[in-house]
């Protein structure tokens, strides 16, 4: 910038720093100590006041449609927002309910960090109405089922234990009885599998449910979740730690005691659980590594240790300070607004950088120390301070956007700008009075090639026409670019609650991405039910009514008739088994299948008899090699035998069903349905797999078709995609007015303007362009990354074009200076402290690493190749 062309604020700036070096150069000890006592006090201070809030759903306005419809639905069923999802998946349906109980009873004993815990499918009112919710057809089937199967459940019930089971086996493949109400394959092949699986060591139950009542009481398959809503303090960084840890212990010791079964922990709770663990787990080490990547970097751009020193003692000082005007200014930090201090590396860095590179210079040209002071702060700090202007305009911009998150970052990484070049103006030039560099010789590598150093003033013109055609390629390319607002994809793909979750949202009735809708009245609710039924995405609605099932007289009839043929004996399974001799009993009922495969006239297949009898031969001869024999043959009785009681306790429950309707429906069930104020809910369920973004897109848009005040995760997720997309593009459009505004103003040039902000532009065009072709669309976590690289950007476009209008005709060797040095070794430092956040295994951040690497790429080339190329006339 011309010196004709100063305004009374630049004439202004100039004398202040013309004032400021001599202030520094007279009390630099001063100027050290106040400082440094100011910074202890600020962290102090910070660390007594500061606050961490992590609620999520806060971090957007509240006044947005989809949070009022959000909060609506929570206020309404307060029990059923921000759950943990523990899903309890067993060999056997009959464990799976059994651990699902003992989990939901002992968590629920922990009322100091969970506020409710309930089981959807399984309580009393579901166990005792089982049958009634099943079709009539299906009631007939399985009561002719159980009907014949009265003479082996009677048998069982005198002889409950080994040998009564076999000996009613023995009957039916010698066809002496009609006996069995099952084919016998699948019991054969039940209990050849027991025995192999005991000979593995992985020992599992025989399920009697599925043998007799077809997988129709209460438990409908392997997996049951349990659902509950942990106690949160949102004033820590892990809100819901106290609660997971407690569950994850009480699942451990369930999973010990029976270890067929596994638990599982996800849901939205678990989920930004396990992203802030991952995020924060080996940020020590990764952390370190970034800190040593730095220090070499900077190391190789100074090449002195006294100036290395004096950049990262400003760096931290101004970490210290700019954590105490977030105290003041804010007064806590939520999961967006930390990324401050990565900000501030990224940045704040940049000025000190600078303005030691010019000291650095001006000592090896053989200034004394107090003249290359001098000449640092009054030809860098200019540049400096329009950087740090330009930049806190454009955080400033976050700050009335509807994203709070991202406006309370705009705020604090505003002010740090600031702080970090008050810092790099007096810290680092005083450090510099009072430990001076010596004998410094010019970089022997910044001899670059000529065709290296004039690279952007010999090939100008077809620079500018590769620059001009990308460009239009890249808006094209453009059009392309997405917003990806699932959160799912941003977490570890391996980590147990995504992995969980996954598998959840391919279900049709266990999918967490369902959709709630409200209404007024049960009429209301039962037309827009069958409204939304009519949709391809929707597999089925429901409602309090749905819990009232159809044709009771009917099936309460059949089961008073079953009960009546059943009902006694089904109570007299709750003797311990009878004793007998477990390994005679199992060796004659080997001989009984020898003389049945023998006979070759049996009930069931030859192959099926031979492959249970070698397999009894090889556990007899694997238990008898045991330390205890009679343990094994014991434990396999109970293996096969175990879950018999269970399974005829909720068969004979399930035979006292009463009639009932909408009144008697117990308040355990009315609670999740109709809210104190009399809303009525109405639980959408998704037809196709929620992995698939199309599905989830097409499932959120046609139910909105219909109702747009339908709330639940994906309408959130979508929704907030939309508000965060909308935010960055209105404050990245008020921060480039602004800056473009304010450089105007300071430069009086339309021409400096363009030549300033164009990079910035291009390197953005190029970004998002080549994230588009390398499938890293913007996300929650990425999108963190734009302020750095929009700051990164203006900074360099201004030292560059600085050092251009100090008199440097065009064949000079820009890419020599300490200008350039220090755009490269600024660019260089931020890339190495965000290095290992490509490698990392939480996508979100791993896609913010990949972010900035490509940006800071582009910021490189557009403000050190490109920007020199458009001020210049081709070299000969």
């Amino acid at each position: 910038m011309s010196k004709s062309k100063h305004s009374f604020l630049v004439g202004s700036l100039i004398k202040l720093l013309l004032w400021w070096e001599k202030k520094v150069l007279q009390f630099p000890w001063v100027l050290l100590i106040v400082t440094t006592l100011l910074s202890a006090g600020s962290l102090f201070y910070t660390a007594k006041n500061l606050g961490f809030y992590t609620n999520t759903a806060d971090m957007l306005s509240p006044d947005l449609p989809f949070q009022v419809n959000r909060k609506r639905v929570e206020n309404a069923f307060p029990k059923d927002a921000s759950t943990l999802l523990l899903i309890v998946d067993g060999e056997t349906p009959e464990q799976t309910s059994q651990v699902a109980e003992k989990l939901a009873v002992q968590l629920k004993q922990l009322g100091n960090l969970f506020e409710s815990v309930y089981i959807p499918t399984d309580n009393p009112f579901f166990r005792q109405q089982a049958l009634l919710f099943l079709d009539i057809d299906e009631l007939e089937e399985l009561t002719q089922k159980l009907t014949d199967a009265q003479p082996f459940i009677g048998h069982l019930s005198e002889n409950y234990n080994l040998k009564g089971l076999f000996e009613i086996i023995r009957l039916a493949l010698e066809e002496k009885k009609e006996t069995l109400p099952m084919d016998l394959v699948p019991l054969l092949s039940g209990i050849e599998h027991i025995l192999y699986q005991r000979i593995e060591q992985k020992p599992q139950y025989l399920s009697w449910q599925n043998l007799l009542a077809g997988n129709k009481l209460n438990t409908e398959s392997k997996r049951t979740l349990v659902i509950a809503k942990p106690r949160m303090n949102f004033s820590e960084i892990l809100p819901a730690d106290s609660a997971l840890t407690s569950a994850h212990e009480i699942s451990l010791k369930l999973m010990a005691e029976y270890p067929a079964v596994t638990i599982r922990m996800t849901g939205e709770t678990a989920l930004e659980h396990e992203e802030l663990e991952s995020v924060t787990d080996g940020a020590i080490f990764s952390g370190i590594a970034s800190l040593m990547l730095v220090c070499t970097v900077l190391w190789l751009g100074f090449r002195s240790f006294k100036l290395l020193f004096a950049t990262f003692i400003a760096l931290i000082m101004g970490l210290a300070l700019t954590a105490g005007f977030a105290t003041v200014s804010v007064g806590h930090l939520n999961i967006i607004s930390v990324a401050f201090a990565v900000l501030y590396i990224g940045l704040g860095v940049d000025y000190a950088t600078h303005i030691s590179l010019r000291y650095r210079e001006c000592r090896a040209e053989g200034m004394t120390n107090e003249l290359a002071i001098s000449d640092s702060i009054n030809n860098i700090g200019f540049s400096l301070f329009i950087c740090a202007l330009t930049t806190a305009l454009g955080f400033l911009a976050f700050i009335p956007t509807d994203y709070a998150g991202v406006s309370e970052l705009g705020i604090i990484a505003s002010g740090g700008m600031f702080i970090g070049l008050a810092l790099s103006l007096s810290i680092v030039p005083a450090l510099f009075k009072v430990m001076p560099i010596k004998n410094v010789k010019p970089f022997s590598s910044s001899q670059l090639h000529p065709n290296l150093a004039l690279f952007p003033f010999k090939y100008a013109k077809p620079i500018r026409i590769v620059t001009l055609l990308t460009a239009i390629a890249s808006c094209f390319i453009l059009t392309d670019l997405e917003f990806d607002s699932n959160p799912i994809n941003l977490r570890n793909p391996d980590s147990e609650s995504v992995k969980a979750i996954r598998e959840l949202l391919k279900s049709k009735t266990d999918s967490p991405f369902a959709l709630i809708g409200l209404t007024n009245s049960l009429d209301e609710a039962l037309v827009l039910a069958g409204k939304l039924e009519k949709l391809p995405s929707v597999h089925e609605t429901i409602t309090l009514k749905s819990f009232v099932a159809e044709d009771q007289d009917d099936k309460l009839a059949m089961l008073e008739e079953l009960d009546m043929i059943l009902g006694t004996q089904l109570k007299q399974f709750d003797n311990p088994l009878s004793p007998n001799n477990q390994k005679a009993v199992l060796l004659d009922f080997s001989e009984t299948l020898r003389k049945a495969i023998n006979a070759a006239n049996s009930t069931a297949p030859l192959a099926a008899m031979q492959s249970l009898q070698d397999t009894i031969k090889k556990f007899t001869s694997f238990a008898d090699k045991q330390t205890h024999p009679d343990l094994e043959y014991s434990a396999l009785e109970e293996n096969l035998l175990g879950l018999l009681p269970y399974t005829m306790q909720r068969l004979s429950s399930s035979l006292t069903a009463t009639d009932y309707g909408l009144e008697d429906l117990p308040d355990y069930i009315r609670e999740h349905w109709i809210s104190d104020d009399g809303l009525y809910k109405i639980l959408i369920t998704p037809a196709k797999d929620q992995n698939i973004s199309s599905n989830l897109k097409e499932f959120v848009r046609e139910v909105q078709t219909v109702d747009d005040t339908i709330s639940g995760l994906p309408v959130a997720d979508q929704a907030s995609g939309s508000a965060v997309a909308e935010s960055f593009i209105e404050a990245f459009g008020g921060a480039l007015a602004a800056i473009i505004l304010l450089i105007l103003i300071i430069s009086k040039s339309i021409k400096e303007t363009i030549l300033i902000v164009s990079p910035l532009i291009l390197a953005a065009l190029y970004t998002g362009a080549t994230n588009v072709l390398l499938d890293n669309p913007f996300n929650f976590a990425n999108v963190i990354a734009l302020p750095l690289l929009m700051g990164m950007g203006v900074d360099s476009s201004i030292h560059v074009v600085h050092r251009l209008h100090q008199g440097w005709s065009d064949s000079t060797d820009l890419l020599q200076s300490s200008t350039a040095r220090g755009v490269l070794f600024s660019a260089l430092t931020t890339l190495c402290s965000f290095s290992s956040l490509a490698f990392v295994p939480h996508r979100g951040t791993a896609s913010m690493g990949l972010l900035l690497a490509i940006g800071i790429l582009f910021m490189i080339i557009c403000s050190l190749i490109i920007l020199p190329a458009f001020t210049s006339k081709k070299i000969n």
